[in-house]
């Protein structure tokens, strides 16, 4: 127990001893928790950039949507690393040699998402939104988002966690944020300390990001809520008016014959 507790007390004081160097600013722990998170969202948001529209295309006409599932699946089918590599001789060691490769992975869970979440708006939702005269724009953003929303939002957050771990493998061309320390601080010096605190800021960047688009959903869809009360409330009057009351218990126990003693 003490030896575990030594160990735990030696991460803490390394991490907060490496936290942050100010007259070297690209030395520490927050830099490279900096570089991940702008490479994890960055990827993120042009990942989901490029879902929407190719979603939508494909619920506009349908035979594109086998071609394109089939092509973002072949391409997530490529180990990262190897495009890394093949993106190095276009955009050297920038932010976007991490930055499209992730973005185009996260095409496999998004896109299929977008999909299917605007196909699950009900027919009779869209032919209200055009009798009321809603054009094709404002219905899109106004009334079939709205609905597909959960199923996208759903989505993402598989998305953004797969994003989030798979950063680090870019630090094997000098990116990578957390993976850096990790891999070179960590595994190349043998030493445990930064693998530790790596992991663990890897996992709650991860952890935070999922509850932040929790929180976005439950802000963004009052009404699901509204409903999941509503339907909590008809279940309790449904239980409460099957249930026996008190003098149909004591004359059921009345009635019953009397158990051997």
């Amino acid at each position: 127990m003490s030896t575990a507790l030594d160990r735990a007390e030696g991460v803490l004081g390394w991490a907060v001893a490496n936290w942050s160097h100010p007259g070297e600013p690209d030395r520490g722990i927050l830099p490279r928790l900096l570089e991940h998170i702008r490479l994890a969202y960055s990827s993120i948001a042009i990942g989901l950039a490029l879902a929407i529209p190719l979603g939508l295309a494909c619920v506009r006409w349908r035979i594109l949507y086998p071609p394109l599932l089939t092509g973002v699946n072949v391409l997530y089918a490529v180990p990262s690393i190897a495009l890394f590599f093949l993106m190095l001789p276009y955009t050297g060691f920038s932010d976007w040699t991490a930055i499209v490769p992730l973005a185009l992975y996260t095409l496999v869970i998004l896109l299929p998402n977008v999909v299917d979440g605007l196909r699950q708006v009900p027919d009779h939702v869209r032919q209200a939104a055009v009798a009321m005269g809603f054009g094709p724009l404002r219905r899109l953003i106004s009334v079939e988002t709205p609905v597909a929303l959960p199923i996208i939002i759903a989505g993402l957050r598989v998305a953004s966690v797969a994003t989030i771990s798979m950063v680090s493998v870019a630090s094997l061309v000098g990116l990578g944020g957390l993976g850096r320390l990790i891999l070179s601080d960590g595994f190349r010096r043998q030493f445990d300390a930064p693998i530790i605190v790596g992991i663990v800021l890897v996992v709650a960047l991860a952890l935070l990001t999922d509850a932040l688009l929790v929180l976005a959903q439950r802000l963004l869809t009052p009404w699901a809520r509204r409903d999941r009360r509503a339907r909590t409330g008809r279940a309790r009057r449904r239980a409460a008016a099957t249930a026996p009351t008190g003098a149909e218990t004591i004359e059921s126990t009345a009635g019953a014959p009397p158990g051997k003693g």
